[in-house]
């Protein structure tokens, strides 16, 4: 009765559809959006308050966006456990510190893979917080909200992975 849930692959409709009843759960029950990056930047934020105390609530981001685990904080924690469990329950969960296709161009050494998705991560969180949220605040919520910048922003994304699926495949 539960085989769909063991499926290495589930139906991308299937899935968008989730995503856009859980968008509108989230709009229902906490008056918010949907978005990921919002969560990494109150991460960075409760690491520095270890170190720096109180100090941190100071600074203008901060008092802006407070260092604390909200319902954002904890999606992102969902999405953590939600894929692993998939994963498992899949059969398709392996330990893998350089994927196939990049130790084929670059070779197997694990350091400069870290090194270069550490990087990349970095860029990404830059380009998230500069561009006022990610690929789920703007491709979902935005665009759920009919915002012109989040569509702009979804066409750039789509444009993006294509060119860079183009260079990887």
């Amino acid at each position: 009765m539960m085989e769909w849930l063991r499926l290495a692959r589930w139906s991308p409709y299937a899935v968008g559809i989730g995503i856009g009843v859980l968008s509108w759960l989230a709009f229902l029950l906490s008056d918010s959006t949907i978005g990921c990056s919002t969560a990494y930047s109150r991460t960075a934020g409760m690491i520095e308050r270890l170190f720096r105390g109180d100090k941190v609530l100071q600074r203008p981001y901060y008092q802006k966006t407070p260092p604390k685990v909200e319902w954002g904080w904890m999606l992102v924690l969902g999405i953590v456990i939600g894929a692993l469990t998939a994963a498992l329950l899949s059969g398709i969960f392996a330990w893998q510190w350089v994927p196939d296709r990049w130790a084929a161009q670059f070779g197997a050494a694990p350091l400069p893979r870290l090194l270069v998705a550490f990087g990349g991560g970095i860029l990404m969180g830059l380009g998230a917080r500069w561009a006022g949220g990610c690929t789920s605040g703007h491709g979902i919520s935005g665009a759920l909200q009919l915002v012109i910048g989040s569509w702009l922003a979804t066409i750039c994304f789509f444009i993006g992975g294509i060119a860079a699926a183009m260079l990887i495949f």
